[in-house]
């Protein structure tokens, strides 16, 4: 072992590691923050490699760690040649190598901290001889007092070293072993912060002021400045007028004690550090300390992941008036606490703070400097790495970084820190979480800016995974995403919030760059599960057209365009496709005609982002698919796909939102019923010239849940729709113009809910309405014109909630004394233009 040990062995790939850094961080920019990193480090390993060789020292360590330290400096000189050599055009490896860099510096960290735990036991071996020596010298005769004086010395020196190393040997035992500490200490205030007066406003506004907010979670993604807010509140003069020195200030780990930090909140108040049987003893001497003083204490726990949710399990067990809690976080943790927002930068604030970390005087290039602001979106960590690393140099550099951004090339590409920072909340999911990261990735499918429909992630979810099989299971999902800050979910309305899985008012928004993490992570996906295409037309990378690249198979097919797009993919194996995802923003367009191929295709999504419906042909290519279950389209005239027959047999679920109806179903071809032979569910939303249903669609009589919302010119309903003896949702809120409903829905046996809200001309409901024998559920808020209900209400045996509000409540009362099981619930009109602010910021 003491071959393997000794400085010899480690010195050699040690000064090798050494010498290839040193050459190559002068010449690579691509990796340049960790490089930097890197050789800081070995400039303080130096010296210690060198003791080490000079007096061929033996370290008292296990031969397996030094092992792998040697292995890890013998890999380093390969890695780094290779990412110095790393070209531009293969920038998707960057992040590999990016993540292999800290590894080589987590490993070069552990071993200077070992060498420097060595060197403090070295010379507390050192102290103690010379202890000896100066016992000895006392028992000797006069004659060899210029021992004691020699050995006196040694000891002054060596004292002086152990002072040197401070903090490093306090927390070594007699042993060799390190002791875990919690620094408390509110941390130095950043020089220069931006945006943060309003924020810090707000917070105090809860945090001082509001009796019932004990613990408030301050959340957003990583980089936003979650951190550098909380260390401004802690310095905030009123602040520290209120809580004095009773200020607490903990960066947590993902794996943190919770009686180190009660241990810590001690040693602020005594030099004697308790030490705690276990959590009980802890929560029950901090339950003492907060009762004993009588100060307010101010604790901010900073950076908490969710590994670590249980310390804000055991701190909410010790809420008391004066005790505060501010937590930082990714993750929202809303059981635990008042939560909130922190939002990204305004343009304004993002141009001062990149003139700050660029050393950009006021005016000075300040178009230039807008233009390459603004891919950052306001995100503070972006703009200062950004800023830092044009800094000083000339403006050719400003101008070649705003053509690059300018063609479509993404921060996440070219700062390595901001990819890393952002990627951590990704990393920090375990194996048992892996849906959530998928989902993640998913929502890249959709454009940037623009909020994507719950209602589209819950047909592609459905498919693609066995788990969210059910609507319920992929909103639970998004509101996974959402505690982690890795999208927004808003709802428009209040009051629909999916407890009768109606998800059309549910959106979700995603900052610009967590959409690009999500893209380049789809592109370092090995299995190539999906495929985003961007706004490159035809002009697409070989690998995607040539046939002698490798085939990949990828679930999911996302392509956004500006008009036709007719690139043949020969290198996509277009039969393992299960979802198509299709973006453009023209008044026509055609779909490709590849997707005849599709044979697994079995979600098809088509979104028109322009203003006007858009004519759409090629549809007749759907007929070939036979595992075709859902489509959903959007903005698009349904006219110009019915001049085709066609027939989808395959087919569950049909969605049509915002689209064109026109004289679609008058002047169709075909018979619906021919068509969607199998059909079980069919959504239309923001119709707005439909003034009527097919009669063809009582036909269909596999259907078993119809939703036509906000179709104000909507005036009638089929006269024969009591056919559908398997429908079990009928959901007509928002149809203002519907003035009755067809006495034939009577005979609708299966019907178990029936949503009439909003719904302002209905004046009555059928006389025989009672006989909806399996009737459980009934929306009939906002029905202002109706009066009263029909006697036949008192056969709903099978009724056991009505939603209403607080004119029609009335109503009721006559009938609860019989249906008993009813309970009558009256909610108030709520709507929220939460979404609108979040896509402005």
């Amino acid at each position: 072992m003491a071959d393997l040990v000794s400085g010899g062995a480690i010195g050699i790939p040690f000064t090798i590691l050494y010498e290839v850094i040193k050459e190559v961080v002068v010449k690579t920019s691509m990796f340049q923050p960790l490089l930097d990193e890197l050789n800081s480090k070995i400039d303080a390993l130096k010296p210690l490699i060198d003791e080490i060789d000079k007096y061929n020292k033996v370290l008292d360590r296990r031969e397996e760690e030094l092992r792998d330290f040697k292995m890890q400096m013998e890999k380093g000189p390969e890695l780094i040649r290779k990412c110095s050599n790393l070209s531009r055009w293969k920038s998707y490896k960057k992040y590999k190598y990016s993540n292999q860099l800290l590894e080589l510096q987590n490993s070069l960290q552990n071993l200077l901290f070992i060498l420097s735990v060595q060197q403090a036991r070295d010379v507390k071996a050192n102290l103690v001889a010379t202890k000896n020596v100066e016992n000895v010298a006392q028992r000797v005769d006069a004659n060899v007092v210029e021992l004691k004086e020699k050995g006196m010395n040694i000891m002054k020196e060596t004292l002086d070293e152990v002072k040197n190393l401070g903090t490093m040997v306090q927390q070594i035992d007699m042993k060799g072993e390190v002791k875990d500490q919690i620094d408390c200490e509110v941390p130095e205030p950043t020089l220069v912060t931006v945006g943060l007066n309003v924020p810090l406003r707000e917070l105090k506004m809860k945090l001082l002021r509001d009796p019932k907010v004990s613990m408030l979670v301050l959340t957003a993604p990583g980089g936003c400045g979650k951190t550098t807010l909380a260390t401004k509140f802690c310095q905030d003069e009123e602040v520290k007028d209120k809580f004095k020195n009773n200020i607490f200030f903990v960066t947590v780990s993902k794996k943190s004690n919770f009686n180190l930090i009660v241990q810590g909140l001690h040693q602020r108040k005594s030099a004697d550090i308790p030490t705690f049987q276990d959590e009980a003893t802890a929560v029950k001497w901090l339950h003492k300390f907060l009762k004993e003083g009588q100060n307010h204490v101010l604790l901010v726990l900073d950076d908490v992941w969710s590994e670590s949710k249980y310390l804000l399990e055991k701190f909410d067990e010790v809420k008391m008036p004066n005790f505060k809690i501010l937590v930082t976080s990714r993750s929202q943790f809303p059981e635990y606490g008042s939560i909130y927002h922190l939002k990204t930068l305004n343009e304004r604030d993002s141009m001062t703070l990149f003139r700050h970390s660029a050393s950009l005087e006021d005016g000075q290039w300040n178009n230039l400097a807008r233009k390459i602001v603004a891919p950052c979106k306001g995100y503070p960590l972006a703009i200062k790495v950004v800023g830092k690393s044009l800094r000083g140099k000339p403006i050719e550099f400003w101008k070649k970084r705003e053509k690059e951004w300018s063609k479509g090339d993404s921060i996440i590409d070219s700062e390595t820190e901001v990819l890393l920072r952002l990627k951590s909340s990704l990393d920090a999911l375990d194996e048992k979480e892996a849906i959530i990261r998928d989902c993640f990735l998913d929502l890249a499918s959709f454009p940037e800016d623009e909020r994507i429909p719950v209602a589209v992630l819950i047909d592609m979810w459905a498919e693609l995974y066995e788990k969210l099989d059910e609507d319920f299971l992929a909103v639970a999902n998004l509101y996974e995403l959402t505690n982690r800050s890795l999208a927004d979910l808003v709802v428009t309305r209040k009051e629909t919030m999916g407890d009768d899985d109606y998800y059309s008012e549910h959106f979700v928004t995603q900052h610009g760059l967590l959409r690009q993490l999500a893209v380049y992570q789809a592109k370092l996906d090995p299995s190539k599960k999906r495929l985003i295409i961007g706004n490159f037309g035809d002009n697409l990378p070989k690998c995607l057209t040539e046939q002698k690249h490798q085939p990949i198979k990828p679930r999911l097919l996302s392509i956004s365009s500006d008009g036709t797009f007719s690139t043949n993919l020969h290198n996509i194996q277009l039969a393992d496709v299960e979802v198509l995802v299709l973006n453009f923003n023209t008044q026509n367009y055609a779909l490709p005609e590849f997707v005849e191929n599709m044979y697994n295709l079995k979600v098809l999504i088509v979104t028109n982002h322009g203003f006007v419906p858009a004519e759409l042909s090629n549809f007749h290519l759907l007929d070939s698919l036979p595992n075709l279950k859902r489509i959903r389209l959007e903005r698009v005239s349904i006219p110009s796909i019915t001049k085709h027959r066609i027939q989808l047999k395959s087919l569950k679920k049909i969605s049509l939102f915002m689209c064109s109806i026109g004289q679609a179903f008058s002047n169709c071809s075909f018979q619906i019923s021919d068509a969607l032979p199998n059909l079980e569910e069919m959504n239309v939303d923001y119709c707005n010239d439909l003034v009527e249903l097919p009669d063809d669609l009582c036909s269909l009589v596999r259907l078993k849940k119809i939703s036509i919302t906000n179709c104000h010119k909507l005036s009638a309903l089929p006269r024969e729709i009591g056919k559908l003896d398997k429908l079990e949702v009928l959901r007509l809120r928002s149809c203002t113009d519907l003035a009755k409903l067809p006495c034939s829905v009577k005979n609708l046996v299966s019907l178990n809910f029936l949503d009439i809200s909003d719904c302002f001309s209905i004046v009555e409901l059928p006389e025989d309405f009672g006989e909806l024998s399996s009737l459980t559920k009934i929306n009939m808020r906002q029905c202002s014109r109706l009066q009263e209900l029909p006697l036949s209400v008192w056969d709903l045996e099978q009724l056991e909630e009505v939603v209403c509000d607080e004119e029609t409540e009335g109503l009721w009362e006559p009938f609860l004394p019989r249906l008993c099981n009813v309970v009558v619930r009256a909610v108030k009109e709520e709507f929220s233009l939460d979404w609108l602010q979040k896509l402005q910021s």
